[in-house]
């Protein structure tokens, strides 16, 4: 309604409630809340009267939090990786960058730049802001990062990281990089990063080093109950369908055939799966899933025939 009343002029109650798809009960509540808000809407009595702003107002400058303008640009870039248009989530990410302080606006480029999405998830990142925000700055001017980490397994330390990407997957934020303490390149989870300080000194970045498969692929690689092997004949792209890069690994075989490797807590949910794909497979390992894929069938032939009955 301020939008509105904005452009100019006097806008009559039923033209704002048409416009807001609302009755006019509601556009003479919204009056009131903006005038709570010490915003001077002004009330025109008569045949053609309505609300207007007073001569002169202006909007204040807007004022956020880091956490409130982390939020607000997240918000936008999780709707410029889903359906939401690409054009209007960037133009108002522009338009609330103008706004910011310098030093913050400068930390939420280092996140727009740089953080790499999967896909669109409902689930809320749980990373504290200040956090993130110091991953992505460091991960872009590549500066070596010391975090407070809590693994899975409930032990707390610091370690110094040099942060090759910052993605979002599935829900969640994650930092890949080397870590001083084993050496490697490893993923950690943000919100299992309770402090992260930048200290001097730069690093390089592998050469093809990409920050999305790197966690996309250690997932799939995860230690798991069961180690699965099934070969499937179909591409790659039909075995995606229903086995995405988080879930197999796969491998080309000849004459058409691909080797999905995937780790299990359990096997329940797999025969199904395979089914789906509507594509002959071969169950490599372990026997249980044999066995579970020959009963998963008799249940199908079970249905069929008592519909045939019925």
């Amino acid at each position: 309604m301020l939008e509105l009343l904005q452009r100019g002029g006097t806008r009559t109650v039923a033209d704002l409630a048409t416009r807001l798809d609302v009755d006019e009960r509601t556009v003479r509540r919204y009056a009131d809340h903006l005038r709570d808000l010490d915003i001077p809407v002004r009330s025109v009595r008569g045949r053609h009267g309505g609300y207007r702003l007073a001569p002169g107002y202006r909007m204040p400058p807007l004022m956020l939090t880091d956490e409130e303008a982390l939020a607000t640009l997240l918000g936008l870039v999780a709707g410029r990786v889903s359906a939401v248009s690409t054009l209007g989530a960037e133009s108002a990410a522009a338009k609330i960058r103008r706004v910011l302080p310098e030093s913050l606006g400068r930390k939420l480029d280092a996140v727009l730049d740089g953080a790499e999405f999967t896909a669109a998830r409902r689930a809320t990142p749980t990373v504290e802001a200040a956090v993130l925000l110091t991953l992505a700055e460091a991960a872009r001017d590549r500066r070596p990062v010391e975090i407070a980490y809590t693994a899975g397994h409930g032990g707390a330390g610091r370690r110094v990281v040099h942060p090759y990407g910052v993605v979002a997957h599935a829900g969640r934020w994650y930092v890949t990089g080397a870590d001083s303490a084993s050496g490697e390149v490893r993923t950690f989870r943000g919100d299992r990063i309770a402090a992260a300080d930048l200290r001097e000194g730069t690093f390089e970045v592998p050469d093809g080093f990409d920050p999305v498969r790197r966690v996309v692929t250690g997932m799939a690689d995860a230690p798991y109950r069961h180690e699965v092997s099934v070969r499937i004949l179909a591409s790659v792209e039909q075995v995606r369908t229903q086995l995405p890069p988080t879930v197999a690994v796969l491998s080309e075989l000849d004459e058409g055939w691909q080797r999905a490797a995937i780790r299990a807590q359990n096997l329940d949910w797999l025969p199904p799966v395979l089914a789906a794909l509507g594509r002959p497979f071969v169950v490599e390992r372990p026997a249980e899933l044999r066995v579970l894929v020959r009963e998963f069938a008799d249940r199908l032939r079970s249905y069929a025939s008592a519909g045939a009955a019925g």
